[in-house]
């Protein structure tokens, strides 16, 4: 079968699975949300401090949240028919509209977390491969599960006291300088800079996961017949490392890779309150606490079609690393 054949398949098979899958996390997700106390009419009435019977079946009647729950859920369905995620009570803008103006931050950061956390992850787990059962594996194998063991929240805090209040190298929090104007290379600079302390937050969590993944994958590749076979025609150990060890050892990571971009967006809500960082995760808080739901539901629905996406993604990768897997 050519590769353009797999490709093709893979990326069938998944979009078959993607359909009802996708319908069901709607339906889910609707009727979960509908369990909530409170609804944004609620908030908003108390906020203005004049709440009363009518002012809050106002309210209700011009969001349409006095309709009932089945009739609620054919309004959302046909807004999604016509490609609409709704209108925000609490923002009074379209949710569309909204959640375009947070996602850009949100998958820059989960981008960045996740190559910091695959980078480190593999270097550590080779170098405990390479050391397996002494000193510095052992070493490393305790370092790395003191991050798994940390709240995020708490390595967030220990980040700003450590970089920015103590040694006053990086900023605290924001996503930009305020009023710099700065263009080109010093804008993106300047947007690393403020980058930098969140997505370490964010990806010393997996950096364990991925060190210990890739310690048992290369250690089991390792005895494999064909890497004898490559160390047997006079190949240098870093040529087998990386040519056959490491490019098959990839395939368990880049799994776990798709998996754990759903537990990213978890934890970008926590990395993105305690660093004030515009995305994603801090809009679905601020939709919690103001019962924004029509928020919160565009939110899930984009957040499982990119996890959806990163899984079709890794199918892709792998069918690349071992053709193999396309042919089942």
């Amino acid at each position: 079968m050519s590769a353009l054949a797999r490709t093709a398949r893979s990326l069938r098979r998944t979009l078959l699975q993607a359909i009802p899958t996708v319908l069901g996390i709607i339906i889910l997700n609707f009727f979960l949300l509908q369990l909530a106390p409170g609804d944004a009419a609620d908030l908003m009435a108390g906020e203005a401090g004049s709440a009363t019977a009518e002012s809050m079946a106002a309210l209700r009647t011009r969001f349409g949240l006095d309709n009932p729950v089945l009739v609620q859920l054919a309004n959302y369905l046909n807004n999604l028919a016509h490609f609409s995620l709704g209108f925000s009570p609490r923002y009074g803008m379209p949710v569309m509209d909204l959640i375009g103006q947070r996602l850009p931050g949100t998958l820059t950061l989960m981008a960045m977390a996740l190559a910091i956390a695959i980078l480190i992850g593999l270097a550590l787990g080779s170098v405990m491969s390479f050391f397996a059962g002494r000193l510095p594996d052992r070493l490393l194998s305790i370092f790395s599960l003191l991050f798994y063991s940390i709240p995020g929240f708490w390595i967030g805090l220990m980040l700003i006291v450590l970089f920015s209040v103590t040694l006053g190298w990086l900023p605290s929090g924001g996503a930009g300088t305020i009023g710099s104007n700065l263009t080109g290379w010093a804008a993106i600079v300047d947007k690393a800079r403020y980058m930098v302390l969140p997505a370490t937050s964010l990806a010393l969590f997996y950096v364990a996961i991925y060190a210990r993944l890739t310690r048992a994958a290369m250690l089991e590749v390792r005895s494999q017949d064909f890497v004898r076979t490559a160390y047997a025609k006079g190949l240098s150990p870093v040529a087998v490392t990386l040519r056959h060890v490491l490019r098959n050892a990839l395939i368990p990571i880049t799994t776990m890779a798709g998996m754990h971009i759903g537990g990213m967006l978890g934890g970008a809500v926590v990395v993105e309150t305690v660093y004030s960082w515009p995305g994603l995760g801090r809009l679905a808080f601020e939709a919690v606490m103001g019962r924004d739901y029509t928020v919160l539901l565009g939110i899930l629905l984009l957040s499982s079609l990119l996890v959806i996406f990163a899984n079709a993604v890794v199918d892709l990768l792998q069918t690349w690393l071992d053709p193999r897997i396309g042919e089942h």
